[in-house]
């Protein structure tokens, strides 16, 4: 398996309101893509696209050679996709341990693949019994990636995954990140903030206007920080 995806030409749609113009994207193998742009440039609906939660009208995502694009829902999963959305979801009302079951149960893994998720979060080891909606909102976080990590995805797709939390989760979760990378793992991360991803991307797409304008790695980035001054603002 490659772990490479690839956006070609994605229409996709809200109703009658075209939201996705013929977007293009790639994600190398085991590398850390962020998507970077303002509110409503289209970054959340490219990670649903790619999910199937929100259908394309035109154009194809290629993982391993499979357009997703013709995949049911439930398959992309399946396919080697996982998806922690803003805001998380878990199951409130269920543990931890039961929340992790869930994600196992997708792909059919076991006490293999529970084992090397719980090594990467190690603080949710001394939680399995805990209702995770009594969590706090870094722990969620760590659930809702320990969760998908469950599927062992060739691609994890992460949005805002940082959102409101403190600075030390912030940290324990792009360690996270970086330590998915060491395994291979090709991440997607959504961010507002270009601070938040110059430490963990390798290489940073700005969309605008439902468009990828232009991908950079995060070294011309550093240099040059109007790059986001003209794609995102001051931020």
């Amino acid at each position: 398996m490659t772990g490479a995806l690839t956006i070609s030409g994605l229409d996709c749609f809200y109703g009658e309101v075209q939201v996705l113009h013929g977007l293009n994207l790639d994600l190398r193998k085991g590398e850390v893509l962020c998507l970077l742009g303002r509110n409503g440039a289209g970054k959340t609906t490219t990670l649903k696209a790619i999910m199937g939660l929100v259908p394309a009208r035109s154009g194809s995502i290629m993982l391993d050679g499979h357009d997703l694009t013709k995949l049911a829902v439930h398959e992309v999963p399946k396919a080697g996709v996982a998806y922690v959305p803003q805001g998380r979801r878990l199951f409130a009302e269920m543990t931890v341990a039961e929340n992790i079951e869930i994600g196992l149960m997708t792909r059919n893994k076991g006490s293999q693949t529970r084992e090397s998720v719980l090594e990467l979060f190690p603080l949710l080891r001394d939680r399995l019994r805990q209702r995770s909606g009594t969590l706090s909102g870094g722990e969620q976080q760590m659930l809702a990636m320990a969760r998908a990590l469950c599927l062992e995805p060739e691609v994890l797709l992460l949005d805002e995954p940082t959102e409101g939390l403190m600075p030390s989760m912030i940290a324990r979760i792009r360690e996270t990140v970086t330590k998915l990378r060491a395994r291979g793992v090709s991440t997607i991360l959504v961010e507002q903030r270009v601070d938040a991803v110059l430490s963990v991307a390798d290489r940073v797409s700005f969309i605008e206007n439902g468009r990828n304008r232009e991908t950079v790695g995060v070294g011309r980035l550093r240099k040059d920080p109007a790059f986001v001054q003209r794609y995102v603002g001051v931020g």
